[in-house]
């Protein structure tokens, strides 16, 4: 299993917490009950923070141009079509993707294309699965072209423990699909904005993997030969 950088400090100290913290116990207390409850406990804790911080190896054959990669490991909680008034000033089907402490938090580049915005606004730490967590809470938003020209703004949004947010994308780069965006520390979110005709390929509660499932198919611009003859 390969462990996200992001975790590899809090793997190490939480490890010599609880080698510590057992070794005292089983120390004075060699056989008793709440020692080896404390011991699977321990055990338990621990391959949870493992799977927390994991980085999963799936990658993606070829640039995919027209499709939407699931940005992240979760649950989709919300498809609907929404005003986004903050960069486009129009309509957009927003999918969102809830974090649990079980999924992995590596976060992964929905669509091949070139970053033309990155920002971080401040805000609240409401619970991540409520909706207007995606407009209150602490945010990165960062918005892709594709080659078709494309935009889909993308959203790493903290949640009621999540206090760090890591963008690793640059305004300015190229990237291709299933490259690495960042991470969010603790039970967070992810929102995508995409083009209200995007076809959508998956349906509220579905569980997704980055770099695995698909969660739509981009609309085809129109050339301008085809916008005069309509």
């Amino acid at each position: 299993m390969l462990i996200h950088k992001e975790g590899r400090k809090t793997l190490f100290v939480t490890t010599i917490i609880l080698v510590l913290l057992n070794g005292l116990t089983f120390n004075f207390f060699p056989e008793s009950l709440f020692s080896f409850i404390l011991l699977s406990v321990s055990v338990v804790f621990f391959i949870l923070v493992m799977n927390f911080f994991k980085k999963p190896s799936r990658v993606y054959e070829g640039d995919l141009l027209d499709y939407v990669n699931a940005p992240t490991d979760g649950k989709v909680v919300a498809i609907e079509k929404v005003f986004e008034n903050t960069y486009f000033n129009e309509e957009r089907i927003q999918i969102s993707i809830f974090m649990s402490f079980f999924n992995a938090h590596s976060n992964w580049v929905p669509v091949t294309g070139k970053v033309v915005h990155v920002s971080h606004d401040k805000g609240n730490f409401h619970a991540a699965y409520l909706p207007k967590s995606s407009h209150e809470n602490e945010r990165s938003n960062i918005i892709i072209e594709t080659p078709d020209g494309q935009q889909v703004l993308t959203r790493q949004i903290a949640g009621a423990v999540a206090r760090r947010i890591v963008t690793y994308v640059k305004e300015g780069e190229y990237y291709h699909i299933g490259d690495r965006l960042g991470f969010i520390k603790l039970g967070s979110r992810m929102d995508l904005f995409l083009p209200l005709d995007s076809e959508i390929l998956v349906q509220i509660g579905d569980e997704v993997r980055a770099n695995e499932k698909l969660l739509a198919r981009l609309p085809q611009k129109r050339n301008e030969h085809e916008k005069t003859d309509s």
